[in-house]
């Protein structure tokens, strides 16, 4: 028998030896008056006297988490939703308490009644005079002085992660204000938040691999979302000018520290607004986040310092290829060496690429991890934007930006093509070029052209990946550090490979 499993039967012993005595080891009509947050920020900096002279009684439950025994009496710690408070018990108080208490375990669920006072060493502690079992923990909590270390063990059992570590309910805490903020942000500029088809019968929106499913009742395929945009903009055209969704996208392909297979975006889109409206709104939305968390627009992230004080760094993608990698502008008029170079930095060519796919390729290549400050990159190739309304003076570039921070994309946006037209020769086109790949291939979306061709009026979209936003302010360097429960592979097969980029 395994050491934990040795723990456990002694602890179904506790359990039984309770049931024996008629204690209930699983009630459910214990109710608390308080927490220990709201004791601690009450009397927190009461003096010994102000304890004694106080005459309620406080009624909380929570885990234990430690247990100092000293025959007669004891002291232990329960931690609730709000933190953690020491509560004393003592055999002369209460006999059937303190029977039931010697049959705990660190890791048992509590209910204690009892008045307030200060040890000798001024911790603010519970004097308990009643205390129940509210359910009996039968495997034990990671060692207390190394807590739960294991990266697999923390995203396979968060559970576990959250009682040990603090600091990771930190995070979800954080994620949870930045979503409310976002949410807040638009809400008070006229936003209506709304919510579209999960399971779609085409996979649009953009260009990935999807994840397909089944439904039997009507017999046909479905696919789960990539993206929210072709549903938000049909709202658009419907009279919905400013619109907005915070959504779950699934897409089919690698798993690494930057993606997940499903992750959260925020997507919207207003009306009568250009890209570089939508640039504007970005930076005040993010830099209100940003405020809101931290006070000010400095953000530390993995060591560097990040400056998100208005306003950002803006540069055209050709621009950037020349000024930031330093590429010559004969290099880039020349597909074959581009090609070459791409090749030697293990990136997939087939020799079919136009200049603009080239140019995006040597961009995320050598440009993208060299972006550490909140920079929007601007003017991208039509070829690589089949949904973007192209560029007045230039129609081989289209209206779009891509705000990158700490070497990453962390928002995608663009005016939107509104001519039907030009939107149906790029879906054809599109289709064309992933003809080849099984696991993309596109189809073309009537409906969404006959909903164009009823016809939506000028309008700027942008997605804004959450995921990456949360790691930024919260100073995490894997996504899996801010999804409560990340794809990873089946228990009994994952290995020494498992975090490692895959695809």
């Amino acid at each position: 028998m395994s050491g934990t499993e040795t723990l456990k039967q002694q602890r179904l012993n506790k359990l039984n030896e309770l049931r024996r005595e008629g204690v209930d080891t699983y009630p459910n009509d214990y109710r608390v008056d308080t927490t220990a947050g709201m004791i601690r920020e009450r009397f927190g900096t009461s003096e010994s006297e102000e304890l004694e002279r106080l005459t309620d009684r406080f009624s909380l439950a929570g885990r234990v988490m430690s247990i100092r025994d000293f025959g007669k009496a004891a002291f232990f710690t329960i931690k609730d939703r709000s933190g953690q408070i020491q509560a004393f018990l003592q055999q002369k108080s209460d006999i059937n308490s303190f029977l039931v208490f010697k049959k705990l375990d660190v890791g048992d669920f509590v209910g204690i009644t009892g008045k307030l006072f200060l040890t000798k060493t001024g911790e603010l502690t519970i004097m308990v005079d009643s205390l129940r079992l509210l359910s009996k923990s039968l495997l034990p909590l990671p060692e207390k002085w190394h807590g739960l270390t294991d990266v697999e063990t923390r995203y396979r059992q968060r559970y576990l992660d959250l009682i040990m570590n603090p600091k990771v309910r930190e995070v979800f805490e954080r994620r949870s204000i930045i979503i409310r903020t976002l949410r807040q942000f638009l809400v008070e500029r006229d936003f209506l938040e709304v919510e579209t088809p999960m399971m779609q019968p085409l996979a649009g929106g953009a260009t990935a691999r999807p994840f397909r499913t089944h439904h039997n009742a009507l017999d046909m395929d479905l696919y789960l979302r990539i993206a929210p945009e072709l549903y938000l903009k049909r709202l658009v055209i419907g009279g919905v000018e400013r619109v907005f969704e915070v959504n779950r996208n699934f897409r089919n392909e690698g798993i690494s520290t930057q993606h997940n297979p499903e992750f959260t975006m925020l997507e919207f889109y207003q009306a009568y607004a250009t890209y570089e409206d939508l640039m504007q709104l970005t930076e005040e939305m993010v830099g209100h986040v940003v405020q809101t968390l931290f006070g000010s627009f400095s953000v530390i992230y993995q060591g560097t310092a990040l400056d998100f004080s208005p306003p950002w760094k803006r540069i055209p993608l050709r621009n950037a290829l020349t000024t930031v990698a330093g590429f010559e502008a004969d290099f880039l008029q020349d597909p074959k060496k581009m090609r070459t170079f791409l090749e030697n930095q293990s990136i997939p060519v087939t020799g079919q690429e136009s200049l603009g796919k080239l140019h995006t390729s040597l961009f995320e290549a050598v440009v993208e991890p060299r972006l550490i400050q909140p920079t929007f990159v601007t003017r991208y190739p039509v070829e690589v934007s089949p949904l973007s309304r192209r560029s007045a003076d230039d129609p081989s570039e289209v209206d779009r930006f891509e705000l990158f921070i700490a070497g990453r994309e962390i928002a995608n946006a663009f005016s939107e093509l509104n001519d039907p037209l030009d939107q149906r020769e790029r879906f054809i086109k599109q289709i064309e070029e992933n003809r080849g790949d099984e696991e993309i291939s596109p189809e073309l979306d009537e409906d969404f052209l006959r909903a164009l061709e009823y016809g939506m009026p000028p309008t700027a979209g942008e997605g804004i990946g959450i995921d990456r936003l949360v790691m930024l302010l919260t100073d995490s360097p894997s996504i899996r550090d801010v999804i409560l429960f990340p794809q990873l592979r089946p228990e009994a097969r994952h290995s020494a490979e498992e975090g490692v980029e895959e695809g």
